[in-house]
């Protein structure tokens, strides 16, 4: 009989959140990314299907070596070119993890048959984020040849974000919303093309001074309300759950850090539709804190 073998986590048992950035091409994935490294002052993960379609701010970039890019506060952009598992194995590969990794996905991916690779050991699912392009969206739709991509990210979507509004009527912009909630029904819509606020949503959950759940900084979400919740410490989980379970249908975005009785820390996540409350790991201990609520004023 052979002896079982154990397996050491990386990162003493640490997981990283993924997000995952779907949408079909020309849909704003790129310019998304970008407004993520602008703004981030912690260390992320990026890994898309081609580094050079990322311009990066030349002042950021500490050094660039094949088929990555490392910046000056961190972060560091990976191409996809090896392939999904060449890419996380690196990421496990280093000593220090990332806060979060953003994965942009391929404009004609299924995001259902990539979410395992953020289960993966060091990792978790932060949530699924899918780019509508208004503009083109009836058009992607109504063809045989798009069609189905398009139904399928939006199937795996937990949060929708709508793009290219600016190229649009409020006809055509109110058109488009109201398709959406008919073929994605219960899936939060961001319907107000901004980069920098998107941007923000994606990394919320990372480990900026104060804990998991720090209050976006003023000015990023006009189209949207940030609120803060107590949470009783300590608070029975199901009680916890609770809250959770009874936060707005609106709701786009929600972080908080609980404690049991027990002293059991537990983590909520919420990314659109995926509402989540996970034990955290010894390795990801923080003290509580309040709950962050962005809701959409649409």
């Amino acid at each position: 009989m052979e002896e079982a073998v154990d397996v050491v986590a990386p990162w003493d048992g640490r997981r990283v959140p993924v997000t995952l950035l779907g949408g079909y091409l020309g849909a704003g994935k790129t310019t998304v990314i970008n407004a993520v490294l602008a703004r981030t002052d912690r260390p992320i993960a990026v890994l898309v299907n081609d580094v050079g379609a990322v311009n990066v701010d030349a002042s950021l970039i500490r050094r660039r070596h094949g088929d990555t890019i490392e910046l000056t506060d961190g972060c560091v952009c990976c191409s996809l070119s090896a392939g999904l598992a060449a890419a996380f194995d690196a990421l496990r590969a280093r000593t220090d993890p990332p806060d979060h990794v953003i994965l942009e996905l391929s404009g004609v991916a299924d995001p259902a048959r990539v979410a395992p690779w953020a289960g993966s050991d060091g990792f978790r699912l932060d949530g699924v984020v899918v780019l509508v392009d208004a503009e083109q969206f009836d058009e992607r739709l109504d063809d045989p040849a798009t069609s189905r991509s398009v139904r399928i990210q939006l199937d795996a979507a937990d949060l929708l974000v709508m793009t290219k509004t600016d190229l649009v009527d409020e006809t055509t912009r109110r058109h488009t919303i109201d398709r959406l909630d008919a073929l994605a029904p219960g899936v939060p819509l961001l319907p107000v093309d901004d980069a920098v606020a998107t941007a923000a949503f994606l990394d919320l959950g990372t480990r900026r001074p104060g804990g998991v759940a720090v209050t976006p900084q003023p000015g990023l979400f006009d189209a949207h309300v940030v609120d803060t919740r107590p949470v009783p410490a300590p608070i029975l989980r199901a009680e916890f759950e609770e809250l959770i379970d009874s936060l707005p249908a609106t709701t786009l975005r929600a972080k908080g850090i609980a404690v049991t009785p027990d002293g059991t820390r537990l983590l909520a996540q919420v990314v659109g539709r995926r509402r989540l409350v996970t034990e955290l790991p010894e390795a990801e201990h923080q003290d509580p804190t309040d709950l962050v609520v962005i809701t959409s004023r649409a």
